[in-house]
């Protein structure tokens, strides 16, 4: 899943490479994963501007001439991929967009979970799940605000973080890098955290991102499309030895995600109801 650290990426480069460009085709090669608001995507987008591209949490936004917006939603495998048109076609590929400049803007999804909405500014509101997030992690939440946020959310920490509602911009992997810079057991009750430790977990939500994304410039490059998460501490490293304190990371997969942590720098219980 692409989370802040990635999406910011894929942000700065798309600013830089296609911005102030112009579509000049689309074709849709998996209709599953579009959702077109604002008529036939395919007659309408043709020779729009791209203007602008931001990130919502894990949301992009693409903005295009004309007032119309490519909200996209990752999800579990979306990508983005700029390239020459003649690049391999990846059988993940589920749309494609030619650019005047001669490049080629895909959209690809191996399990075509995510969704690609085509919408006019207007229907920002009517697409699922973007205004449900909460503020964004690397928007500076104040402590106060924190608490208050969380307040809602009884259930386990890893669970809370990842939903979005209180910090959004967090998922699966990044949730397990936090949680070990905090040094906080990721099936804590949100409820028996004290303020230190929820102190500490605002704090290296903000860093953990701060501090993935210029290793993540470097690596993916042109290859906005690859998912690069082998620097990663702790997150899928089961059996390895824990940078910390050296002791072997533990990992548990329940409801098709992983969790990845140290047992020694973050005790605790798993308690099953």
């Amino acid at each position: 899943m692409p989370e802040a650290p990635d999406l910011e990426v894929i942000k700065e480069y798309l600013t830089e490479h296609v911005v102030d460009t112009k579509i000049t085709r689309a074709a849709i090669v998996k209709p599953s994963v579009l959702r077109s608001l604002a008529g036939d995507m395919t007659e309408d987008i043709q020779g729009r501007s791209l203007e602008s591209v931001d990130r919502r949490g894990k949301f992009l936004l693409i903005g295009l001439s004309g007032n119309r917006i490519l909200a996209i939603n990752p999800m579990l495998t979306g990508m983005i991929q700029h390239c020459a048109p003649e690049s391999r076609l990846y059988k993940r590929t589920c749309l494609t967009f030619d650019l005047s400049d001669g490049t080629q803007l895909r959209y690809l999804d191996e399990k075509q979970m995510g969704l690609v909405y085509y919408i006019r500014t207007d229907q920002l509101d009517q697409v699922p799940r973007l205004n449900e997030q909460g503020p964004d992690v690397l928007d500076g939440m104040s402590f106060e605000e924190f608490q208050q946020r969380l307040k809602r959310y009884p259930g386990e920490i890893k669970g809370i973080l990842t939903r979005g509602a209180v910090l959004s911009g967090i998922g699966n992997a990044y949730s397990d890098e936090i949680l070990f810079e905090a040094q906080v057991y990721p099936f804590r009750k949100r409820k028996s955290l004290s303020e230190d430790e929820l102190r500490r977990i605002l704090e290296k939500s903000r860093s953990v991102v701060e501090d993935a994304i210029p290793i993540l410039r470097e690596r993916m490059g042109e290859n906005i499309h690859v998912k690069v998460r082998d620097f990663l501490k702790v997150h899928n490293k089961g059996g390895q030895p824990c940078p910390r304190c050296g002791h072997q990371i533990s990992e548990i997969t329940a409801n098709k995600r992983i969790t990845s942590y140290c047992r020694q720098c973050q005790p605790g219980m798993l308690l099953r109801n």
